[in-house]
């Protein structure tokens, strides 16, 4: 029997061991000596809330699945019915092939063929790579299109650092504003978190405060990357996701409405345009023919 996700994949180094799936090039399980750093999801079930999966060519929400670009009016089909949206892009459930599988490391890829909805032909490509430090994720695509195609990128990975809930666990969230939305989800304005119960710039107890929120202007180092760190001070345990400057964007998400898995863990979700973009243009990327664009993220324990 083959299991829902497809062929697994497994890899270890420097105390980590991962499996990715062959379904969406997903990221089904990352652990350190033991101990599990997301909430995934078993082998023998499907991905549930989009739990590890890649958000290609554009992540979160479309309103009503219909916009415009380069003369194009498109129409791709409504994914989230009850909103009325498009959401999360056209491959996680995608069968994507591996390039190459050695211990540490898995490269996967998949041609997102031109279609009603997104008439471009991309080649997409993922890397997860595991070494001593954590794990790294290169996501990539390739226009092979003749014309200019619009483009974003994310993931969606649950953080864990116990079985949970939340609110017991200290949030270090380094982003300064937050995207407005509307009752479907769509963005409507931005707000400084300063003053806030979104502000998480400084490291405190998550308590009650429900997350399905856009955030921006990152804080970053000066090498550029930003970094949310969850812990539970009760056991000393973390787990630091980090996102390079491609990514301006993360969505944190508390599931408070998804009944068996509400604040049992924080997605952290980062992306390189917000929801909407295909609409906005917000931080949308422009490959031209034979263009490509990379972006990296990773996770590691503490």
């Amino acid at each position: 029997m083959l299991a829902p996700s497809g062929d697994q994949y497994e890899i270890s180094a420097g105390g980590y061991r991962a499996v990715v799936t062959e379904s969406g090039g997903t990221l089904r399980v990352l652990e350190h000596e033991g101990r599990p750093l997301l909430d995934g999801f078993p082998e023998d079930e499907m991905a549930a809330g989009g739990r590890g999966q890649q958000l290609v060519p554009w992540p979160n929400r479309l309103r009503d699945g219909a916009w415009t670009f380069g003369g194009h009016d498109l129409q791709l089909p409504l994914s989230e019915p009850a909103r009325h949206n498009a959401s999360h892009g056209l491959v996680r459930w995608a069968a994507w092939s591996v390039e190459e599988h050695t211990p540490r490391s898995v490269a996967l890829t998949y041609r997102l063929m031109a279609q009603t909805g997104y008439p471009w032909t991309l080649d997409l490509h993922v890397v997860y790579d595991l070494s001593a430090d954590g794990l790294t994720v290169t996501q990539s695509a390739t226009n092979l299109a003749a014309e200019p195609a619009p483009y974003a990128s994310g993931a969606h990975p649950y953080l864990a650092v116990g079985p949970g809930p939340v609110d017991g666990w200290e949030l270090t969230l380094p982003a300064a504003t937050r995207l407005l939305v509307d009752d479907r989800l769509l963005p409507v304005g931005r707000v400084d978190v300063d003053g806030t119960a979104y502000d998480f710039r400084i490291a405190r107890p998550i308590r009650d405060v429900g997350f399905d929120d856009g955030f921006t202007d990152l804080v970053r180092d000066d090498e550029g990357t930003a970094t949310v760190v969850v812990t539970d001070r009760a056991t000393g345990r973390g787990v630091a996701l980090w996102v390079d400057g491609q990514h301006r964007w993360l969505q944190v998400f508390s599931a408070d409405d998804v009944p068996g898995t509400a604040r049992r863990s924080l997605a952290v979700e980062p992306m390189t345009a917000p929801a909407d973009a295909f609409h906005s243009g917000t931080d949308l990327v422009v490959l031209e023919p034979g263009g490509d664009f990379s972006a990296s993220w990773g996770i590691r324990a503490l």
